[in-house]
This record gives structure tokens, sequence and C-alpha cells, in this order.
């Protein structure tokens, strides 16, 4: 089966935490879309998150439950599967930010866009969303898929790497949705 994919940069993964409307597209969409996180996004969400959370008078623990909730609906990728297009991505990320290499590699990998706040990646050959366009990928026909390759060694969406037991998808998106309408406005 066809179907569509978008590999996630780390400021997604922060509005997802922080806002509604990329929450809710990732919920609404994750078994229609595959998402795919490099773990150095994840990672950068992460770290940066805490900070971001504490500056607007928020708990950053909670918004870390939120975080590991929206990453349970995406499929997390190392570099195992695209740290062959490492020398591509940074060559043409070299003008831009070449740290942000893994979420060029792992789109050149699979072969779909990316779904980014950052203009860094404009112009680097793959195609890239804001939140501000995502709606007319999520419109296009499926023509623009992605065929999963049973080569490819994705992780499972729903992977506990910190020891605490995942909950069911239902369970993180009522946790994801009472936390943001705790927490956050926007």
């Amino acid at each position: 089966m066809v179907r569509k994919a978008l590999v996630l940069d780390a400021n997604i993964l922060i509005r997802a935490v922080l806002g509604q409307r990329v929450r809710r597209i990732l919920e609404t969409y994750a078994d229609s879309i595959s998402f795919f996180v490099p773990e150095p996004a994840y990672l950068e969400a992460e770290e940066h998150l805490p900070a971001l959370v504490v500056k607007h008078g928020d708990d950053s623990a909670k918004a870390s439950v939120v975080l590991r909730a929206m990453a349970a609906l995406t499929t997390m990728v190392g570099d195992d599967l695209y740290g062959a297009f490492e020398t591509e991505a940074r060559k043409r990320l070299s003008r831009r930010d070449p740290e942000d290499w893994p979420i060029l590699a792992a789109a050149l990998a699979l072969g779909c866009p990316i779904w980014t706040e950052d203009t860094d990646f404009f112009g680097c050959g793959v195609a890239t969303w804001t939140s501000g366009s995502i709606d007319i990928f999520l419109a296009v026909a499926p023509s623009l898929g992605f065929q999963p390759s049973s080569a490819a060694p994705l992780k499972p969406r729903a992977q506990a790497t910190d020891g605490i037991a995942m909950i069911s998808a239902l369970e993180q998106r009522k946790i994801s949705n009472n936390f943001a309408k705790t927490y956050f406005t926007g």
C-alpha cells in the first residue's frame, strides 16, 4: 500500500507539544500518513522543550509526557537508515545549517518531503512543507506516496526508550489534549 510520508523536524515536535494545530494534524493523520523522526531531531526537541515550557511558566515534566505521546505517533529512524546520505545532505546544507543533515538525509533515504519551520531546508532539492502550507500536502492525491520497503529497518512507533511503559494511543491523545487545554492556549 502506498502511503504519504513526511520527515519531521524537531520544531514540528515542539509545536505539537506547545500548540494545538500540529498536534491535531499528527493525531488525525497518524494512521494514514507515515511520520518519520530522525533520532537526533527527537533528542533536539527533548533538549530544548523544557526551557521553552518553563519560559512560558508551564510544567516541563508534563510537556515531556506530551512529547513522548507525540513521538509515539511517529516512526523513529536512526542513522542505519539514512547514514549513507550524510555526505550528500551535509553538502546540500553546507551554506545553511549542516547540523540538520539527519533530517535531510532521512528525507533522501525515504524519498519523501520534510515538514519544518526551518528555512534552511528551502532549496535543498527536497520538497519542504511548513505548518502554514501543510494542508496542501495533506489534500494532495496519494500519488505523492511512500512505498514502505521491507529492507528499511524502522523502529516501532511505540518504543519505550526511557523505561516508562508506553500507554495506548487513545490514552496518549487524552493526556496530550488535557495537558494542552490546561497548560497552553496556542
